[in-house]
Parts: structure tokens; sequence; C-alpha cells
């Protein structure tokens, strides 16, 4: 059993980016395929699918620029589950003064922090992504 299922998820894309893999496949929930949409969204990852019936699995598809340089440059968890980390709407995190991104669970859903912005919601700060 993994205590913390999204940071088990980013340090796995980490990990392939570093080894140079296509792709990675990540246990599925639905919080992880939310963060994959995001992601791909944003253009830091190609694409994303679920695979399986049972156990259903979710399968990202890396982006590398060229000579495989990875598109993620980093990727960190904010909020873990010893520690949570909320932010209004006021007080949203900026990534690298605005180059990256950060990812929110809010109540409309998971979305990037440009978004919630937008919206005038605040939410626990999942992770961001440069």
């Amino acid at each position: 059993m993994n205590t913390d299922p999204i940071a088990d998820m980013l340090t796995r894309i980490r990990n392939a980016q570093k080894a140079e893999h296509e792709a990675v496949n990540i246990p599925y929930s639905k919080i992880k395929e939310e963060i994959a949409r995001v992601l791909k969204r944003e253009g830091y990852v190609r694409d994303y699918v679920v695979d399986g019936v049972n156990p259903k699995t979710l399968r990202v598809y890396l982006k590398y620029l060229r000579e495989n340089e990875p598109m993620i440059r980093g990727i960190q968890r904010a909020s873990k589950p010893g520690l949570r980390k909320y932010s209004g709407s006021t007080e949203l995190p900026k990534v690298l003064g605005g180059l990256g991104i950060a990812i929110l669970s809010t109540s409309s859903g998971i979305m990037t922090g440009k978004d919630a912005k937008q919206k005038n919601v605040g939410g626990e700060v999942l992770c961001s992504v440069w």
C-alpha cells in the first residue's frame, strides 16, 4: 500500500524521464487521471490513456525537446498527507515567476493556479511543475 499515491506518480514520471523512456505506467485513480489531463493541456506530456479493466493503469506518454531533453525540468509535490498546503484565491503560488504551473485541487476540480485565479477559487496545492 502506498501512503502518497500522487507523490508516487510524480516520482515515476521524474524517473522515467531521467531514463529517457517513451511512456510510464502508473496505477490508476481519478485524481491521477485529472493531473495527467492538466499536464497534457499545458504541454508537459504528449498524451495519456487509461489501460486495462482490473486493475486499471494510467499510461502517460512523455514529451521531450531536442536531443532527449525532458519537457518537465522539475516536478515537486507541495501538499503531503502529513502536511496539507492550502491557498486562497488571492494567494495562489507562482512557480518560477510564472514560467511553471501549480496544480490545485479545488471545489471546481483539478486545475492550474492560473485557471483557479480566473475562477476566483482556492484549494489544496498538489504539486508544482516547471
